[in-house]
Formats: C-alpha cells, sequence, structure tokens
C-alpha cells in the first residue's frame, strides 16, 4: 500500500472554524498530487464518457439507481459486467476532492466488505466512478420506510448485516497500511449483494488514521447528521473511535428500524438516540427497542447483548469505546445464536389470533418509500 504515502498525516489546524459546510481540501489536495501515477499502475480502468453513456444507455431514466450528495447513480453494463455509476455533479469542489480521495482508496484497499471499484472517467469536467453492481441496494432501502408488501429484514439478516459491516471496519482499522478512519458510516452507504452481504461504500470522506506517536487526525467535522461521535463534532480530533461511535448508531438503526433522526415523527421520538435513552439503563426494557416490523422473532438473549455492545459504541468518552476487533469477537458470538422459528401452537396459528394481539398499540413503521440514494 506505498500508494498511501501521499496521504502525510495533516498538522494540526488549531484553532480553525470546525463546520460541517465546509470543505475538507487536504484529502484532494494530496489525492491531487498522486492520483495520476497511481492510477498508471492499473489498480483501476480509466474510461472514457463515450463508453460510460454507452453504458447506461446515455443515462437513460430506465438505469437510474438512486441520488445523494455526490451526484446521480445509474447501473449500466460494461464488457459483460453490471455495473454502477456515479456521474459527479458539476457545481461542487467537494465533489470533486472527494472523487480524487476515493479513487486512491478504492484502488488499493480490498476486501469482501468492501465495495469494488472498477474504474474511474475523468475527461473534461466530466467525473464519474464505476463500481461492481450491488443488486439489493443500500441497506438504507431495506431498513426504512419499507413499502407495503415488502419483506422487512429478518433478525439473522440484521446480525449478518452488521457482521459484515464490522469486519469490512476492522480491516480499514487494523489491516490496512497505514490504517484509515471510513468517517462516513450510515445506513445510505452500506450495498447489499444478492446474499445480503454488506459492503461499505462510498470513501469520498475516508480519511488515513494517525500513525507512529500521532493519536488523532486533526480536520473540519465532516458526515452525516447524528452519526458524528460527539468528541469529534466538539474538537475535530478525528480518531478510529469516531467510527467506533458511528457505528454503534448504525446498530441501533438494525436493531429498531428507526432513523438516526426522523422528523416525521412526534418531536419526542424524531432523535433515536433521545427516544432510546430510558430503554437502554434497565436491562428488562431492552425488548422496547426491538422493531415492530420483526414480531417478536428474534432470540431475547442475543437482541441483549447487542443492545449492550451498540451501548459500548456510544459511550461519549472515546476512550471507553472498545476498539473493532473485539466488536468483530461480540458480533460473531451474537451471530452463533440464530433465530429459529418454533412451531406455533394451532390454537396461535387459527384466524382468531391472526392479529397478534399482543403487538397491538405497538408503532408501525411508516409506510410509502421514496427513491432512496444508492452508492452515494
Amino acid at each position: 500500500m506505498g500508494c498511501f504515502g501521499c496521504f502525510a498525516p495533516e498538522a494540526d489546524e488549531g484553532d480553525e472554524d470546525h463546520k460541517p459546510s465546509k470543505p475538507d481540501d487536504s484529502s484532494g489536495a494530496d489525492a491531487r498530487r498522486k492520483v495520476a501515477p497511481d492510477v498508471s499502475n492499473g489498480y483501476a480502468h480509466s474510461f472514457t464518457f463515450k463508453d460510460l453513456l454507452v453504458a447506461t444507455g446515455y443515462f437513460n431514466e430506465a438505469n437510474f439507481i438512486g441520488e445523494g450528495g455526490f451526484g446521480k447513480v445509474y447501473k449500466g453494463k460494461i464488457n459483460g459486467q453490471m455495473v454502477a455509476v456515479k456521474q459527479l455533479a458539476q457545481d461542487g469542489v467537494q465533489g470533486r476532492n472527494e472523487f480524487l480521495v476515493e479513487v486512491l482508496m478504492l484502488t488499493v484497499l480490498n476486501h469482501p466488505n468492501l465495495v469494488s471499484l472498477v474504474g474511474f472517467c475523468a475527461q473534461g469536467d466530466e467525473r464519474l466512478l464505476v463500481y461492481e453492481y450491488m443488486p439489493f441496494g443500500s441497506l438504507e432501502s431495506h431498513l426504512f420506510d419499507v413499502p407495503l408488501g415488502k419483506k422487512p429484514l429478518d433478525w439473522n439478516t440484521r446480525v449478518r448485516i452488521a457482521v459484515g459491516v464490522a469486519e469490512g471496519l476492522s480491516y480499514l482499522h487494523n489491516v490496512a497500511d497505514p490504517p484509515v478512519i471510513y468517517r462516513d458510516m450510515k445506513a445510505a452507504n452500506i450495498l447489499l449483494g444478492e446474499d445480503f452481504s454488506p459492503k461499505l461504500s462510498d470513501f469520498g470522506l475516508a480519511k488515513v488514521g494517525p500513525v507512529g506517536d500521532r493519536t488523532h487526525v486533526s480536520t473540519r467535522v465532516m458526515g452525516t447528521y447524528g452519526y458524528c461521535a460527539p468528541d469529534y463534532v466538539v474538537s475535530g480530533k478525528l480518531t478510529m473511535k469516531s467510527d467506533i461511535y458511528s457505528f454503534g448508531v448504525l446498530l441501533m438503526e438494525l436493531i429498531t428500524g428507526r432513523r438516526i433522526y426522523d422528523a416525521s415523527r412526534p418531536k419526542p421520538e424524531q432523535s433515536l438516540l433521545t427516544w432510546s435513552r430510558p430503554f437502554l439503563h434497565d436491562k428488562r426494557k431492552f425488548y422496547r427497542l426491538a422493531d415492530p416490523s420483526l414480531l417478536g422473532c428474534y432470540p431475547p438473549s442475543a437482541l441483549n447483548q447487542l443492545v449492550v455492545i451498540s451501548i459500548m459504541c456510544l459511550q461519549d468518552q472515546p476512550h471507553v469505546r472498545p476498539i473493532i476487533a473485539d466488536v468483530v469477537i461480540g458480533l460473531n458470538h451474537i451471530a452463533s445464536q440464530p433465530y429459529a422459528p418454533e412451531r406455533l401452537p394451532v390454537a396461535m396459528s387459527s384466524p382468531a389470533h391472526s392479529g397478534s394481539p399482543q403487538f397491538v398499540g405497538t408503532p408501525s413503521r411508516r409506510r410509502g418509500g421514496r427513491r432512496t440514494a444508492q452508492y452515494a
């Protein structure tokens, strides 16, 4: 991974104003200095804009997958391979910086739980990224706002997704050399394969972690509201433990089926962490965190263990949060206790009980989905 040499740790930025709305130019500047030599080594294929026009049917609306802060995403086919093409919106400098960082990151990082970069296009003003196609889209589209008729994620699948995401994060923290801080953990950035195997995507905000005697990387605060660790928001000091906090938020979303922030809910329930706080201090109330769409189909002990892991990850003080290697061990232990549905008694399976009265009054998930951003 010698090509990471261009990402030398940044000097402390002192008392600079830490505002998420301001672009973080440092990674992009480093990337611009190194992108040509790295790409020429053949790690990613350089496509022409015409190649990608043809692949996507001239960005046909029928091939539109989703849209995010970076731009629009289309599915296409190149040399018989299905791909996802992310087109940079041309009105943002920050997006160009993230484009360069992502090309560099994904040309040298390789793990089953990281999305693969097929290639890129940097022709004229056009900037596009070409990824492997993930047929099931993002975790966000399966976890939130599930439309009528679509089966919600079951317990075992949620645990499997959590394990895969943690293993991808463990690769970034413990195997990549130098280590990488992901910095943009959220459900929209977790892409799912046909067997719901998860892959981390969108590395535009990723940063090389501290090396040597350094304990943190100082940078402007960037990321998604609610996912950022409080210590990072206050100080601008980015550490591996910043990712751990964000992962704890994702675990809580997997447990509850709720977004970290949802303005459509009643005010006391809009913030997931605020709503969940009364239940986190009493093990007897952990069951109240479970997503109602699970209909009680989960192992109670495994649910309690997953809640405990999320609590550990969400500690305000970074030094108290676990390292990702320990989180992986804990999640694999939970995965070894899958939910196995038992045969329902005849009385319970009769029409008289089909309404599951034990769940009457439980808030139902919102319906009527929207097109969600994927690969963004």
